[in-house]
């Protein structure tokens, strides 16, 4: 994935800057911003491209092998990544093509959300396997499945109908978070390669202490954790390949098309490891992203004024004097804490689960 993105982002680059289309450049902006006017983007066509070709070789090699192949998981948040990469693509292709700065609609867009969260919410409760286990489950998540919180309690059909509304929750909170994060140099790039890197190694464990090849204390009830692990890696892989083009000065940017997208895979996997609790942990940086947003949205109706310089909280520090590049590699390191915290979660509580770590 990292050799497909990072060779078929130039030939992007190429493209739209023969063809004169670039993007837009806010205003209301930081200053410093408007001599971004111009530069190419829907960079995120060499991100989803090297996530499809990535999983689409190993997908194959697996089924050619007799030793994997497939799995409704794996295609499920594929077609979910997919998916809202189109609704991306959409926004960005009506900016530069036909000329309407806003591209999409609000409407459009949470419909179009709401259409995808619905079909995955609706196929990620079906294909059980033969362990009766289903890529998702009703009942919230934090490492693993909680007894005590399940969307099915009040009955099925209003159960399925709450679950679809959390869906829809979720997947909307973490592509829009990831589409706000994304307003500088490398720094949705760089994040989320820190998170996907963060879910290889987890989804992988998984894998290895899965109930269904090693039934003892601490195993995994998830469905199809190694495919998880490839998407995971995937993902890895097309951000680190795009980010040597995007990183500061960005020679391209990843667009609606990338940013939409990468909360489509941050979202999915989320959900079908059983980890959505313990992913606001991980995707930390996201998460304050968005919250800063808020406040900001709250703070200026209630009393006319502003609580932060700028939203989202990056631009508050640029707006502050620290250069853009101290912004992203700052965030970078807040963003590798944060997983490296729900990475150590994450062990710790396999460890008390195995018995390994009590009385440590």
């Amino acid at each position: 994935s990292f050799l497909v993105a990072i060779f078929t982002t130039p030939v992007l680059i190429r493209y739209f800057s023969d063809s004169g289309r670039g993007q837009e450049i806010r205003e209301d902006g930081p200053k410093s911003h408007l001599r971004k006017r111009g530069t190419p983007t829907m960079g995120g066509l060499a991100i989803l491209a090297g996530i499809l070709v990535a999983y689409l070789v190993v997908g194959f090699y697996g089924m050619l092998t007799g030793h994997g192949g497939f799995t409704a998981s794996g295609l499920l948040v594929l077609g979910l990544t997919l998916g809202l990469g189109a609704v991306g693509f959409a926004d960005d292709f009506i900016k530069l093509f036909r000329k309407r700065n806003l591209g999409l609609n609000k409407t459009a867009k949470l419909v179009s959300q709401l259409v995808l969260a619905l079909l995955f919410g609706f196929l990620v409760l079906r294909f059980p396997n033969d362990a009766g286990l289903t890529p998702g489950s009703t009942k919230l998540s934090f490492i693993r499945d909680l007894k005590t919180f399940d969307f099915a309690v009040g009955g099925a059909v209003i159960g399925t109908i709450v679950f679809l509304i959390f869906m829809y929750f979720l997947i909307a909170a973490w592509s829009n978070a990831v589409n706000l994060t994304d307003g500088l140099d490398g720094l949705a790039a760089g994040v989320t390669a820190i998170v996907m890197g963060s879910y290889s190694l987890m989804t992988f464990w998984q894998f290895r202490y899965s109930c269904a090849t090693n039934f003892a204390a601490g195993c995994y009830q998830v469905r199809d954790p190694l495919d998880l692990a490839v998407l995971a890696a995937a993902g890895l892989g097309a951000c680190l390949g795009f980010l040597w083009w995007n990183a500061a000065p960005a020679k391209i940017f990843m667009g609606d098309t990338g940013s939409l997208a990468l909360g489509g895979l941050v979202a999915g996997i989320s959900v079908t490891s059983r980890t959505e609790l313990l992913m606001v942990i991980i995707g930390a940086l996201f998460v304050i992203e968005t919250v800063s947003v808020v406040i900001q949205i709250v703070v200026f109706h209630s009393t006319g004024k502003r609580f932060f310089r700028m939203a989202p909280i990056h631009h508050h520090f640029e707006n502050g004097g620290w250069a853009e590049t101290a912004v992203v590699v700052r965030f970078w390191l807040l963003a590798a804490m944060a997983a490296m915290a729900g990475v150590a979660i994450f062990y710790g509580e396999w460890l008390t689960s195995t018995g390994i770590g009590v009385g440590a």
